[in-house]
């Protein structure tokens, strides 16, 4: 009668005889003694309960039983799976499998990510990558010390915490305004003194520090502020219907919008874009390749609102 499970080791030591033809050369081709593999394939015939190899002595090469031939068919299949799924975990510690987790928010997750995302997937087909997005950039921040992303797309300046960064690019803060408003004549930058007056549009939650009013260093900013929004879409298409002016950065302005007219906002220091990670955990080569990318495609961006405003 069978007793106990037949165990792993054993099964791959008995198709490495049938490989090599002898318990001698599956001992050297195993690394092992010729009576370890002995005992192994005595051990493996006592848990099911079958005579797996004849063995005839002398220099004759072994055979297996027809039980022995059945159960190799499941051995050698479990050999192949595990070949497999050694190379899937040397790629994965390469970088060139496995899931890449990536957090952002909507401008970047807009204008940024899909030329980042493109390049990365041409590059690293084996990775997926598992999006986050947050109206935050400091609840992304959090999942980041939390472990639950590798990598986030931020805004600086970065809060006290474990993280590592990189900037990618400057983003400029505009004023949109409808195609018809005072504004919107006219070339070049316009300056904070003259949105004295006008009723405001501009984002909602965020970090404190990213207020518009904050950002701008002109809190009374505050008392002109109308609405917020957390959607780009909604602020663009306020101040489209002339219920405001939208004062936000470069990267939340839709380029295909022709119902609006951008203004670049003179006298004000641009936002910056970065990427950030967790400095204390270990990043694999894709999550690297990733920040690289970003970089390359952000300075494409860049040049892009450099050209716009």
């Amino acid at each position: 009668m069978p007793a106990g499970e037949p165990q792993l080791q054993h099964l791959l030591t008995l198709a490495a005889i049938a490989r090599e033809g002898s318990f001698s050369a599956a001992a050297d081709r195993l690394g092992y003694t010729q009576s370890a593999v002995s005992q192994q394939i005595r051990r493996l015939e006592h848990a099911v309960g079958h005579i797996l190899v004849e063995r005839p002595g002398g220099p004759r090469q072994v055979r297996l039983t027809p039980a022995g031939e059945l159960l190799i068919g499941h051995a050698e299949a479990i050999r192949a799976r595990l070949a497999s799924a050694r190379a899937d975990l040397a790629a994965l510690a390469d970088g060139s499998a496995g899931v890449l987790r990536v957090g952002c928010y909507q401008s970047v997750g807009v204008r940024v990510l899909p030329r980042v995302l493109g390049a990365f997937r041409a590059r690293w087909p084996l990775v997926g990558v598992e999006l986050t997005e947050a109206e935050d950039d400091g609840e992304l921040l959090r999942a980041i010390e939390r472990g639950e992303l590798d990598l986030s797309f931020v805004v600086y300046p970065m809060p006290p915490g474990p993280f590592g960064q990189a900037e990618l690019m400057e983003d400029p803060y505009v004023a949109v305004v409808r195609a018809d408003h005072r504004l919107a004549a006219g070339a070049g930058p316009i300056r904070l003194s003259d949105l004295a007056g006008e009723p405001l549009v501009t984002y909602a939650h965020m970090r404190e520090v990213h207020a518009i009013e904050n950002r701008l260093a002109r809190p009374e900013l505050a008392g002109q502020v109308i609405f917020r929004s957390n959607d780009n879409g909604t602020i663009l298409g306020l101040a489209a219907e002339g219920v405001g002016v939208a004062v936000i950065s470069w990267l939340s302005v839709d380029p295909r919008r022709s119902d609006v007219r951008v203004r670049r906002l003179a006298g004000v220091s641009p936002r910056v874009v970065g990427i950030a990670w967790h400095r204390d955990r270990y990043r694999i080569a894709a999550a690297e390749a990733f920040v690289r990318l970003a970089q390359q495609e952000s300075l494409l961006e860049h040049r892009d609102a450099a050209a716009g405003v």
